[in-house]
């Protein structure tokens, strides 16, 4: 059995389930890279990235390097010895780096490959109304998400649940799927299957403003799928106009429901506890939500101090 010197790669929040259940079952971490440090919000205060902190706390080594060809890091790297890299949620790595040690680099990403390669792919699953999900651990090579598969495992998603909920659940599935693959290559039993191409493959594009704005033309279903699968973060958002008044509004959580209605699709309907938005073949229930410069609040909050007309609606 060969001993492994593992390096770990990764960012956020959902690379650092990984390393904890490395860390905790004691696996020989010999060192961690992440980005390096960079100023975020509104104060622009100096940022670390969850990994960073993790490390931190846990007396790990660190790099930070900007420049992954650089050659004082490749020397850096080179001098922990490691004979396998493990990369979550980190960025694409120049084949200089991935194909240092020995046993190779693998990566774990939170999705059934080759569908979703990219970088939101718990998004875009319950964004496109999917019914199951999972996440596959693979090689890497010189292009993104397309390496050899190793072992993959799948879960199904609730048709009311979000991306913060399912993120956590692939968190524990990927720490479980991570510790198998480990097994597998500390017996010199893996096996790869190559991911096949086809035109049908879905893409966990980049979330930006454009894709993250709901289109009150579309179906209740495919509204509600966009404000789970943006949810808690970055959030799905929309305008809110009244009274000559504009205002760019986060929905952050809501309810559906199918009804025929002879309002016009946007129309805001309020009560005093309660915010509806019509669609064609239904309603939008506005549960939470966040105005521009407010905290996130529930809609009964908001409408204690906040009335609408009767024309108000939604863009």
């Amino acid at each position: 059995m060969e001993k492994l010197r593992i390096i770990f790669m990764g960012t956020p929040e959902f690379a650092v389930g990984i390393l904890d259940t490395l860390i905790k079952a004691n696996y020989n971490v010999v060192g961690v890279i992440t980005v390096a440090d960079k100023p975020a919000g509104r104060g622009q205060k100096i940022k670390h990235s969850d990994v960073k902190e993790y490390a931190l706390a846990n007396n790990l080594p660190l790099l930070q390097p900007t420049n992954l060809k650089d050659e004082t890091f490749l020397a850096e790297l080179k001098a922990w010895n490691a004979n396998l890299q493990i990369v979550v949620a980190f960025r694409m790595l120049p084949e200089v780096v991935w194909k240092m040690p020995e046993l190779g680099t693998f990566n774990l990403h939170a999705s059934l490959l080759p569908n979703y390669r990219g970088a939101a792919p718990i998004n875009w699953a319950i964004i496109n109304g999917d019914a199951k999900t999972g996440v596959t651990t693979f090689f890497i090579d010189d292009k993104i998400d397309t390496g050899a598969m190793i072992l993959s495992a799948e879960t199904e998603i609730d048709p009311n649940e979000n991306a913060g909920l399912l993120h956590d659940r692939l968190m524990l599935l990927g720490s479980e799927t991570v510790l198998n693959t480990l097994n597998l290559i500390e017996k010199g039993n893996v096996s790869t299957i190559i991911q096949e191409e086809t035109a049908e493959i879905k893409t966990a594009y980049k979330l930006n403003k454009e894709n993250c704005k709901i289109d009150w033309t579309k179906s209740t279903k495919e509204i509600f799928n966009l404000i789970r699968g943006l949810s808690p973060y970055p959030s799905a958002w929309c305008f809110f106009q009244d009274k000559n008044e504009e205002w760019s509004v986060k929905i952050h959580e809501a309810k559906m429901a199918l009804e025929n209605h002879n309002f016009e699709s946007g129309s805001l309907i309020c009560s005093k506890k309660e915010m509806k938005i019509a669609v064609k073949d239904g309603f939008i229930q506005v549960i939470s939500l966040q105005f521009p410069g407010k905290k996130k609040m529930n809609v009964g909050e908001l409408l204690n101090g906040m009335t609408f007309s009767d024309n108000a609606k939604v863009v």
